[in-house]
């Protein structure tokens, strides 16, 4: 390769980075907008009380769902049509359909524009993960996901302090508009060479999601990818997104005891995906990080729930270190995106994240059936500890992915 195209394709890679990581940043307001503005939200079209706390739930989960069909949608169009479509794509429909959130007057037109707004918000991480893990070396393509990742995270501040400042409907408007002030920034992304080059090879079959179970161990390899990241949205779904049934302060609201949860859980998040993207980066290795992270876990929940929460300063502090434990977020799609050929790698990289946000469905479901039969630290704690449990097992029986050759596609 010439030392012209080696550096043309170098400055595509870093362009893919910085435009993944901003549209992440979007994709991340909009995904957690919602718990920061939903009491407000609500509330403004009649819902109080029991009625709030059931739609609390069920507005989040129909969000969740989305997400869940999304990822396989656009999972197999990148892998059908090209991974830079669907950036395309998938940001124009939750934009819009976040513009529409902002005029909604009863529960049915919420329920729509979460579910549409989740099918949007499906592409986003993957397509990018999917890019960058084919443009950039591959001893270098981990810090590529890591700067989207962490950068991305802070979408998350950027909604607990737009849902806090400003009225519900102008904040999901403002998330729409950064949405659509993307799309210039993506004209200038290339698709990777690898699917290019897949391209020209017609007799292989591609966005093929049946595949990953036509193979018992490539079956299994995908389960396990997705396990390994299922107590990240524990933590969050649960443990951040229903802290004030966790935690009172006298003098604080359960809308502002949201806010600063996600705000600070995702600041945690951002630091925690730095350090253990450089910590993979030192040690050459995804799944020793992920080990470390899981059982750090342990610790950290097992301490918020039975930390006493005097103060809000005690508390923020809490989700911080919250959120650094679920900092193994960008090394677990990652490792999802390295495990799989470049012709259903789209598909499993889309899905994957997707379908862990979608177990917050299942999880918060049987929070809430345990803790009506005893109390919500109880429930938490069951919950907690079953889902990190089974990411535990599910890791050990992995390879490790660091520096693995993406170039290759699997049989059908």
């Amino acid at each position: 390769m010439s030392k012209a195209i080696q550096t043309e394709k170098t400055k595509n890679s870093y362009w893919i980075v910085i435009i993944a990581a901003l549209g992440y940043f979007v994709d991340i307001y909009d995904l957690i907008l919602f718990n920061v503005v939903k009491e407000a939200s609500l509330n403004a079209i009649g819902l109080y009380g029991d009625e709030f706390k059931n739609y609390e739930i069920a507005m989040f989960n129909w969000q969740m769902f989305g997400m869940l069909l999304g990822g396989l949608i656009w999972g197999i169009l990148g892998d059908k049509k090209g991974r830079v479509s669907i950036l395309f794509g998938s940001i124009i429909l939750y934009s819009l359909a976040n513009i529409a959130n902002g005029l909604v007057t009863n529960v049915e037109q919420y329920i729509v524009c979460r579910l549409i707004a989740g099918i949007g918000l499906a592409g986003e991480l993957g397509a990018g993960i999917t890019l960058v893990s084919e443009t950039m070396h591959k001893d270098k393509r981990g810090i590529g996901t890591m700067i989207i990742v962490s950068f991305g995270a802070l979408g998350a501040v950027a909604a607990a302090l737009v849902g806090h400042n400003f009225e519900w409907n102008t904040a999901y408007f403002i998330g729409g508009g950064l949405g659509l002030a993307l799309l210039a920034l993506r004209a200038g992304a290339f698709e990777s060479g690898m699917y290019n080059n897949l391209k020209q090879e017609k007799h292989v079959s591609r966005g093929n999601f049946l595949m990953l179970f036509k193979n018992k161990n490539r079956a299994l390899l995908y389960f396990q990818s997705i396990l390994i990241g299922v107590p990240i949205w524990f933590m969050i779904g649960v443990l951040i997104n229903l802290s004030p049934r966790f935690v009172t302060i006298e003098g604080v609201t359960s809308k502002q005891m949201v806010s600063e949860a996600v705000m600070y859980t995702y600041i945690g998040l951002s630091a925690g995906d730095v350090i253990s993207g450089l910590l993979s980066q030192y040690l050459k290795s995804r799944k020793k990080v992920i080990f470390l992270y899981l059982f750090m876990s342990v610790g950290l929940v097992a301490y918020f729930l039975n930390s006493v929460h005097p103060s809000l300063e005690l508390f923020r502090f809490n989700c911080l270190l919250l959120g650094i434990g679920t900092g193994y977020w960008a090394l677990f799609v990652q490792v999802a995106s390295e495990n799989f050929g470049t012709n259903i790698r789209s598909t499993v990289t889309n899905t994957v994240p997707n379908f862990v946000r979608g177990s917050v469905v299942p999880i918060t479901l049987a929070f809430k059936h345990l803790a009506e039969k005893g109390d919500a630290q109880n429930a938490a704690i069951i919950v907690g500890g079953t889902c990190l449990a089974i990411a535990m097992v599910s890791l050990y029986f992995m390879k490790e992915t660091f520096s693995k050759d993406l170039n290759y596609h699997e049989i059908d």
